[in-house]
Formats: C-alpha cells, sequence, structure tokens
C-alpha cells in the first residue's frame, strides 16, 4: 500500500503486509532540504501512524545522493519577510513534528547515506536506531548562518550528550559517519548504500520478532528513567511496568510460546 497522505510526493510513504511504514523524503533535487510543506507532511505521517495498531516498524530514507541536507535555505531566507508571529508558528511546527516522530509508539530506523545536515541531523537523532554509509556526512551547520539548533537540540544532545553538543554546535564542523559513531549520534556504520539496505532488512527482521506492545512500553521506560535518581517512585514505576507486562496477553503469549518452543503470535520470518 502506498499513501502520499496530501505531500504531493515530497514524502513517499508505504505500508508493507509486515506493518513496516517506510518514509522517504523525496526531494532529491535539493538534497531532501526541509520546509514548511515537508514538515507538515511528516506531521501529518506521524500522526497517523501514531494510532495505527497495523504498523510495527516505521523506517526513514532519503531518495537521491542524500538523507537531507536540512533547512531548505531559500525557505529560511524569505522568513525574514515573515512577521514574528509566522516565524514562531513555523518553528513549533518543526518542534512538533519533531516530538511526534520522537514519540511514535513503533521502533524507528533511519537509513542514512550522503548529507545529514543540521535539521536532518536532528531528524535522524529523534529516530530509536540510526545506520549510516561509511561515506556519510554530518553537520550542526546553524551557527554559521547566524542561527541555533534550537528545535532540534533536545534530540542532539540526548543522542551525543552536553560536552560534544558544546563542541559540534560552535563549530559546524562536519564530521563523518565513524565520528557520527563514535559520539553516539548513530549506532552503527557500514560501507555503501548496498549494506545500508542490506542492514536495515536484518534490523526490521529482529524488530518484527518483538512485541508491539513491550516495544511502545520499552520506550516509555528509557524515557521515564534517563536522569533520574533511583528514588522510591522510580522503582515503583519500574516495578508496575514490568508487573503489568508480565499479566498482559503479550507477556503471557510470549512466555507460553518459550515453554512452548515455538514463536509467539507476533513474531514474524
Amino acid at each position: 500500500m502506498t499513501d502520499q497522505l496530501g505531500t504531493d510526493q515530497i514524502i513517499l510513504f508505504d505500508i508493507d503486509g509486515r506493518g513496516v511504514a517506510t518514509v522517504t523524503l523525496n526531494r532529491p533535487q535539493i538534497h531532501n532540504a526541509f520546509n514548511d510543506d515537508v514538515i507538515l507532511g511528516l506531521t501529518r505521517i506521524w500522526d497517523d501512524l501514531a494510532v495505527r495498531k497495523d504498523v510495527r516498524v516505521v523506517v526513514l530514507k532519503g531518495a537521491g545522493k542524500s538523507f537531507s541536507a536540512g533547512g531548505d535555505l531559500d525557505w529560511m531566507r524569505k522568513s525574514g519577510q515573515a512577521t514574528p508571529e509566522q516565524n514562531r508558528a513555523s518553528t513549533m511546527n518543526m518542534a512538533r513534528m519533531l516530538k511526534k516522530l520522537n514519540d511514535l509508539p513503533q521502533a524507528t530506523l533511519a537509513l542514512v547515506h550522503g548529507n545529514c545536515m543540521a535539521g536532518g541531523t536532528g531528524l535522524a537523532s529523534a529516530a530509536d536506531m540510526v545506520v549510516a554509509t561509511r561515506g556519510a556526512q554530518f553537520a550542526l551547520t546553524e551557527v554559521r548562518l547566524g542561527l541555533t539548533p534550537a528545535t532540534i537540540s533536545p534530540y542532539v544532545v540526548a543522542a551525543i550528550g552536553p560536552r560534544q553538543a558544546r563542541r559540534y554546535f560552535l563549530t559546524a564542523e562536519r564530521f563523518g559517519a565513524d565520528d557520527a559513531c563514535r559520539i553516539g549520534l548513530i549506532h552503527e556504520v557500514v560501507a555503501d548504500e548496498g549494506a545500508l539496505e542490506t542492514r536495515g532488512v536484518e534490523l526490521i527482521g529482529m524488530l518484527l520478532q518483538g512485541a508491539p506492545g513491550a516495544i511502545r512500553d520499552s520506550k516509555i521506560l528509557v524515557s521515564r528513567v534517563t536522569g533520574r535518581s533511583v528514588d522510591e517512585e522510580l522503582m515503583q514505576f519500574t516495578a508496575q511496568n514490568i508487573a503489568d507486562r508480565r499479566a498482559s496477553a503479550e507477556g503471557q503469549e510470549g512466555l507460553a510460546a518459550f515453554f512452548d518452543k515455538r514463536k509467539p503470535g507476533w513474531a514474524q520470518s
């Protein structure tokens, strides 16, 4: 099934029979740069996916030579003629789009090649997993344009930590996939786009072995325990989380399948 969700093909959206949704940025002539239409199109897609029970994995890609070069420079230049209210509305749309991606209940996987700059780096940082080709290039270039990486900062800082963010936000230097992996921005480096596709298939296969509800609750678990001291409130939350999962239909099916030496009902080959 293919659905453009009114994006006029600037974003391609496909869901296969396994429940794997593939979202492809499709402005290859300008390296998949963002503008208001792209941001609102992605927002509509995240809103649709957030309530779908038939989708288990979301894959994010870029068409052409790059994942995303960040903000469309012509679009940002025109923002100088916008009112303060219009500018704030536009930037809030970007902030909401990233949060909706970050909060999706499904597992999300970004497959990165070519340029992954500024807002593109933010988009990748909001995904659960990122794999990139060795030739991929990253940068947080905003200060060189007199801007700041503001809306993407919660996700980038969560990925690379404040110390690395203070360097790369300020220098705006380009860095390769190996350095991106070293600082935690991405999880794996592969040789080329063929290997990227292959590794994507492998990771999707792993994700389809996990229970959808358990994946959703595991994502919530990470967000709730990050940066927290282990106090009574946190212990109560974590204890309740696993207690609920044990008693859930998924938990009972998973345990029964283990003892019966069979795959649970949600597992797909």
